[in-house]
């Protein structure tokens, strides 16, 4: 039995990268950015994919025509986000940096943070940290498109243990609520052929109502927030928790 160190390691995301990042999820990336309201960008737009893993948006983004960053911190899968820009024939800037500290004040027009890529770290002042650099990362006027699972979607699925196969792989993700609903804890166990595999991960998982406030005090003057990615609005059907908020200064 071997085990990861969770999210900041590269042996989680090398070793369950078939059930985080599928080539549907891939396929799912490119119809979103063809049919959703909140992903139409200006021609030429600067973007800045943050926690980019594997280049799921970057590379569509860049096929589009869009001027593109991709930020990971993860050398695994920038390596594969890479190899994928390549074999797609696209032009993509790759750069290694942690999300708290990566700096290029006013350089981009959007600030995309994609399916759930918010929220990791240990200290909620560092998540924080987060919300500010995607801030001063835009020109005025950008904006940040925000992707996670809400604190509300996320009360309807704390279920008993969930069970997924891709081929003859097994997982079996076990989701634990901490902290008066402040975060979460997924416990995985990987199981291929006879090895197996486990990833401990915590997070701090946020409503509408707190994450509005966390953008507001990060600087964002307009804030809206959505349930999905059609615009639709965030209540009883909502299938993600959307925010899209403008640099107004």
């Amino acid at each position: 039995m071997t085990r990861t160190g969770g999210f900041q390691d590269d042996d989680f995301w090398t070793e369950f990268y078939d059930f985080l990042f599928s080539e549907q999820r891939h396929t799912q990336a490119e119809e979103l950015l063809g049919a959703s309201p909140l992903l139409a960008f200006p021609a030429g737009a600067r973007v800045l994919d943050l926690c980019c893993g594997p280049g799921v948006f970057t590379v569509p983004l860049a096929l589009r025509g869009y001027d593109v960053t991709g930020v990971d911190l993860s050398t695994a899968m920038l390596d594969l986000a890479r190899k994928r820009t390549a074999d797609a024939g696209a032009r993509v800037t790759y750069v290694r940096a942690d999300a708290r500290a990566y700096e290029a004040p006013g350089r981009f027009d959007v600030v995309l943070n994609m399916f759930t890529s918010f929220g990791y770290f240990e200290d909620p002042a560092d998540n924080a940290r987060v919300l500010r650099t995607m801030y001063t990362c835009l020109a005025p006027g950008g904006t940040l498109v925000l992707d996670l699972a809400g604190k509300e979607l996320l009360a309807r699925k704390v279920t008993p243990p969930k069970v997924v196969r891709r081929g003859d792989d097994l997982l079996v993700q076990t989701d634990t609520v901490l902290d008066d609903w402040a975060r979460l804890r997924s416990d995985w166990v990987l199981v291929r052929g006879e090895r197996v595999t486990r990833a401990g991960l915590v997070w701090f998982v946020y409503s509408a109502v707190e994450l509005r406030r966390m953008a507001q005090e990060a600087g964002f003057g307009r804030v809206e927030v959505f349930g999905g990615f059609d615009g639709r609005p965030y209540d009883e059907n909502a299938e993600r928790l959307v925010l899209r908020a403008v640099r107004e200064v």
